[in-house]
């Protein structure tokens, strides 16, 4: 009352601080409810943002199928144990009153404890209750496990939203079954399932299939920043790595509500996972078997290589390298052994020798050589060339194991004479020989992996000089008539040039992709098909040269003195020719060759095989070629109700 009659006297001074006071208020309660109602939604939302965690879920990563529709690359369920640390404050604060902090007291004669104390005996607390539940799932399970104290500590002080993880790999069936019958009882811990990458078959086309390794980084995403790193598998070589983008397809968001403190509270899924798409390869399973399971013949210190193609459209049977190694190893940790062994620097099991292996050809240009001469001219096959067993050429002595004698040139190439082909070869010059090697492609990119191969090398045309620089002589066109020297090529290189003379001229691009298409008709993803029988090259000579070409390449396998013998497959009518190059001059270091086409008349399979340090091609080679030949006759034979996922070839 007192203001107020103060006020009645017209007392300016309190008069104007009555209205300062009054604004001030009227200020005062327009802010509160500007904040209050009208931000209301903005100050929810950013409290929203500081209380949730992101979090990538991978995807299902698709499926690798053979031909056939049969699976070279799958993908099966992984049960891990997990902790989760919401569940188990009151267990630590337990821990803490009634033992840690007992305990130093005890110890120390402390009355107080200060923040430090408090925040490293409470450190403490959490790690005895989460070691004890470690322990008691490993005695559950019958696996031991240790507690990492620097692990959990990391984990939980940066990712304590999420489940720690606490067993190394899947359980096993037999553990799985032990943890569902006991691990009701264990607080804090459940099951998660993930589907893990698996290779049913081993070995079988490792060096095609490729690998995986673990992937943390945050996938790819302008609109989007996870909280927490990405728990996946990234494809590192092969087929898993060309095609990773497709396979893998786009991980989902996991949304989880935390509270202060950092705990979970509860999680949903924002944007579920899109599954990887299926790849579908122009492998057929059973060929890729018999050429893995063959060229283990070759023995334990060898390496080589094998490769299959369909001659009627390029399309890739089988590509085999040895030695080999299991994808399955990359899935989880390897051991110290497992990893000398897979970096073996004699050995080297990861080099894809099919595609990444470039070697002289040896005696197999020799096709090559006959081709240019029966087709210019110049080669009479019916004339008789007498051979000392061995050519001279200056100071130059070129040694031959079809031995001395007449030959024409059906004798000479299934004895496969070294005189016979480098007088041929320097009746006909380089430069044609480039010529028609080029033809054929050798020594470039075929594009069937990119980046996972080696082009090799083969003189341009027109070139007078050497690699080294030095200048083209004489001898180095000998050395090249018999597929040594100044040339270089892959195992698919060659198996593309045999094809070609297979099915007289068509030199196709290699298909080892027919599709990717997603894993469920009806879902999102869109159907990617690769035509077979791209043509590369038209290789032009006469049907008369054709019909030669391929007769001495019968001779090579049926005839009793061919070098190919032992690849004679009854009623199959293999066509072949071998090759042994010598690596370096005066070293008995040789590498083998058995190139060759089946079946006689209606050619259908090219089987390449290339060995290191093998004896000879009729000897390394032309067993392991019988051998997958056998295995196409089985397959031939097998009746055809093919799956729906098949390959639409």
């Amino acid at each position: 009352m007192l203001i107020l009659d103060q006020l009645r006297k017209s007392d300016r001074r309190l008069q104007l601080l009555s209205v300062v006071v009054l604004a001030g208020m009227a200020i005062l309660l327009s802010g509160l409810w500007y904040v209050q109602v009208i931000s209301r939604k903005k100050y929810e939302d950013s409290l929203k943002i500081q209380s949730f965690r992101t979090v990538p879920v991978p995807a299902v990563r698709g499926k690798i199928l053979d031909r056939n529709g049969l699976l070279l690359a799958d993908n099966e369920p992984r049960f891990n144990v997990n902790l989760f640390l919401e569940d188990l404050p009151r267990l630590f604060n337990f821990e803490y009153t009634n033992s840690v902090r007992k305990e130093f007291l005890q110890l120390s004669g402390a009355i107080k404890l200060d923040r430090t104390n408090v925040t490293l005996l409470r450190e403490e607390a959490r790690y005895r209750v989460v070691s004890n539940i470690v322990a008691k799932v490993s005695w559950m399970v019958g696996y031991p496990l240790t507690l990492d104290p620097k692990a959990f500590a990391q984990h939980y002080a940066n990712q304590l939203a999420l489940p720690m993880k606490i067993f190394p790999s899947g359980l096993t069936g037999r553990q799985l079954a032990l943890f569902m019958e006991k691990g009701a009882d264990v607080p804090g811990v459940d099951l998660d399932v993930q589907p893990i990458r698996t290779y049913p078959h081993a070995n079988v086309a490792a060096h095609l299939l490729g690998y995986l390794r673990p992937d943390t980084a945050n996938p790819d995403d302008e609109d989007f920043q996870f909280s927490y790193p990405l728990p996946s598998f990234a494809g590192k070589s092969g087929l898993e790595g060309r095609f990773d983008e497709q396979l893998r397809g786009k991980a989902g968001i996991k949304s989880i509500l935390v509270n202060n403190i950092g705990y979970r509270q509860r999680e949903e899924i924002w944007t579920p996972a899109q599954a990887g798409e299926n790849l579908y390869l122009t492998l057929d399973l059973a060929i890729q078997k018999a050429a893995d399971e063959a060229l283990p013949m070759l023995g334990p210190d060898r390496r080589g290589a094998a490769v299959v193609v369909d001659v009627r459209n390029g399309d890739i049977l089988a590509a085999s390298s040895y030695p080999s190694y299991d994808p399955n190893l990359f899935m989880g940790r390897i051991s110290d052994e497992a990893w000398a062994k897979l970096n073996d620097p004699e050995m080297h099991p990861q080099l894809n020798r099919a595609f990444y292996g470039i070697y002289p050809p040896g005696s197999v240009f020799k096709i090559i050589v006959s081709l240019v001469g029966l087709e210019e001219g110049l080669v009479d096959p019916n004339e008789k060339f007498r051979s000392l067993g061995y050519f001279q050429l200056g100071k130059l002595t070129i040694r031959d194991t079809a031995g001395a004698g007449e030959f024409d040139f059906r004798r000479a190439f299934l004895k496969s004479s070294n005189p016979y082909f480098i007088t041929q070869g320097l009746k006909i010059g380089p430069e044609k020989l480039i010529e028609m090697g080029r033809k054929f492609h050798l020594g470039e990119f075929t594009g069937v992996l990119t980046n996972q191969e080696l082009r090799g090398y083969f003189p341009a045309i027109g070139q007078t000089t050497k690699r080294e620089g030095g200048r083209w002589q004489d001898g180095d066109t000998a050395n090249l008539s018999i597929g040594q020297g100044e040339l270089a090529v892959t195992p698919l290189q060659i198996a593309l040039m045999t094809a070609a003379v297979a099915n007289r001229g068509k030199l196709f691009y290699p298909r080892l992709v027919s599709r990717v298409a997603p894993q469920e008709p009806g879902e999102e993803g869109v159907l990617v098909e690769f035509p077979p029988g791209e043509m590369r090259d038209q290789i032009k000579v006469s049907e008369r040269t054709w019909d030669l070409i391929h007769d001495a390449m019968l001779a090579d396998v049926e005839d009793p003195e061919g070098s190919g013998r032992i690849a004679f497959v009854p009623g199959m009518r293999v066509c072949g020719k071998t090759g042994t190059a010598q690596v370096q001059s005066h070293s008995k270091n040789y590498v083998t060759w058995f190139a060759s086409f089946a079946p006689f008349g209606s050619p259908r399979y090219a089987v390449v095989v290339m060995a290191e340090h093998g004896a000879s091609g009729g000897i390394s080679c032309a067993p392991i070629a019988r051998d997958i030949y056998k295995a196409l006759q089985r397959q031939e034979q097998i009746p055809r109700n093919r799956p729906t996922l098949a390959a639409r070839d």
